[in-house]
């Protein structure tokens, strides 16, 4: 019997060796599902996949901070700046896009298992990837917004996915989500941050920025959960009351990319509002679990803004902290080492969450949850 044209085509040498890798892919990919979260994994190597620092320098080797902690499972991923707040300079972890990229590729091939690699690549003024480092120019989300051309949008966001990809970062911190209800805004609306103060048109870039990455698979996060954008002071340097000021028009973006599915990861922000809690948001159960895991439906990872901002460090001990943020649905938490230094941060926040669960002030069954959303998420990389 001939075979049909179709059958025949299964054949063609170049359709057979893409299939072939699409198969291993599936199923590699499947292997690696089944045993990245295996529940042999130690309580240490657990909590580690739930931490994410920040470090200096420029390259690494064997006998960086950095890479013991990567090494020996104590952190899940890291976080790259250019400039270092503490030392006012430039160039903490980024030089040049070829230093970048081997510093990635070196910090990769140390890890047991897949690595983050994050960096706040917004584009406009919160960008890391700057052109005096040769790198693209890069636009804001307000200009983007005011543009309000979908095409644009796809465009900067494309070249932006794929300049991450060829570096090696994987993650990157955007897009922000957060509705310009506040003009004044020292951290949202002054920084160009937002793409719109209509909820709708801020959804639809998100979504367009999120779906430019997918297709270069770089992972995203939609920030800052339940909305910094009607603020009017800065969480990096203090507490933040938007009690009076914050409307639930800001939860509109993130409730449309959640149901979508557009959403990997939903950053928290560290802002209070009496409304909803005691708490500012990263510490709320209330509005973690309640706002964006019962009323958003959403079931992935949820992760903390850095958790050496003021808003949080000035007024919580880092036990309570961790503590209050693990037990409120914190799935990572990040301590980005650049409004404080501590090369040790990991180990300690480690001991510190053992002893918290050794008391059964967090449970166990906590860590194992935060985990396995972790590693879920790690094995779309």
């Amino acid at each position: 019997m001939k075979p049909s044209p179709a059958c025949a085509s299964c054949f063609q040498p170049e359709k057979l060796t893409n299939g072939v890798k699409r198969l291993i892919f599936f199923f590699a990919l499947c292997l690696y599902t089944s045993l990245a979260a295996k529940p042999t994994d130690s309580l240490d190597l657990k909590i580690g996949q739930l931490l994410m620092v920040g470090f200096r320098g420029v390259s690494v080797s064997d006998t960086s901070p950095i890479v013991q902690d990567i090494r020996h499972g104590r952190i899940g991923g890291v976080i790259l700046f250019d400039y270092d707040m503490l030392q006012k300079k430039s160039g903490r972890n980024i030089q040049s896009p070829s230093q970048v990229k081997s510093l990635c590729a070196t910090l990769h091939s140390y890890s047991p298992t897949p690595l983050l690699i994050a960096i706040d690549e917004e584009g406009g003024k919160v960008n890391r990837l700057k052109p005096k480092y040769g790198f693209p120019q890069t636009v804001s989300a307000a200009y983007l917004g005011r543009l309000h051309s979908l095409d644009s949008t796809r465009l900067y966001a494309t070249r932006t996915a794929t300049l991450l990809s060829e570096l090696g970062i994987n993650l990157n911190f955007a897009p922000v989500c957060d509705v310009n209800v506040n003009p004044q805004n020292p951290v949202i609306a002054k920084l160009e941050r937002s793409f719109s103060s209509n909820p709708d048109s801020v959804a639809t870039h998100a979504t367009a920025v999120v779906n430019a990455h997918r297709m270069k698979h770089i992972l995203t996060a939609l920030k800052h959960f339940p909305g910094h954008g009607s603020s009017q002071g800065d969480s990096h340097l203090g507490f933040v009351d938007v009690s009076s000021t914050w409307n639930r028009v800001e939860l509109t973006a993130f409730q449309t990319l959640i149901s979508q599915g557009n959403a990997d990861i939903v950053m928290t922000a560290h802002i209070f509002n009496a409304a909803w809690d005691t708490l500012p948001a990263t510490l709320s159960k209330k509005v973690i679990q309640g706002m964006l895991r019962e009323e958003l439906n959403f079931d992935g990872v949820v992760c903390s803004d850095d958790m050496q901002m003021k808003a949080i460090a000035a007024h919580y001990g880092l036990e309570d902290a961790l503590k209050l943020a693990l037990n409120a649905g914190v799935d990572m938490l990040i301590f980005g080492n650049n409004l404080d230094y501590d090369e040790g941060i990991a180990e300690k926040a480690c001991m510190l969450i053992k002893g918290l669960i050794g008391r059964g002030e967090i449970k166990q069954e906590r860590i194992e949850e935060a985990y396995q959303r972790v590693m879920r998420l790690k094995s779309h990389l």
